[in-house]
């Protein structure tokens, strides 16, 4: 595995420690459908919630949660939609995005609550 993957990897362990920290009840992690994958999905009181996890080092440009484009954004919900049905899950369902900068040997944990929501 490389050393991008071993970040990516991290970041995912942490944001589930952050989430579990806040209280969600975490569910999977890195469901597959297809091609696609939910890299975390938690529920939150009566909410299913399907979190993008970002992940940068310290020498990043750009703010991780802006890797989240309208493309991925479809993908995330088509796979979620496949979730629900496969599950059989009639909750409200919720897009989050976690970000996580490791600098070294600390790291810095960003939750965004309804990061976007499923056009109609």
């Amino acid at each position: 595995m490389g050393e991008y993957n071993d970040l990516g990897k991290r970041g995912e362990e942490l944001a589930a420690e952050y989430l579990a920290g806040k209280g969600y009840i975490i569910m999977e992690m890195n469901w597959r459908y297809g091609r696609e994958e939910i890299d975390i999905i938690a529920r939150d009181k009566n909410m299913v919630v399907f979190a993008e996890v970002k992940t940068r080092s310290g020498s990043f440009i750009r703010a991780p949660e802006y890797a989240v484009n309208r493309r991925k954004q479809q993908f995330l919900i088509h796979a979620a939609n496949a979730y629900l049905q496969a599950k059989r899950i009639d909750l409200e369902a919720r897009f989050d995005i976690v970000c996580v900068i490791i600098r070294g040997h600390t790291s810095e944990v960003g939750h965004i609550e309804e990061a976007f929501n499923p056009v109609c």
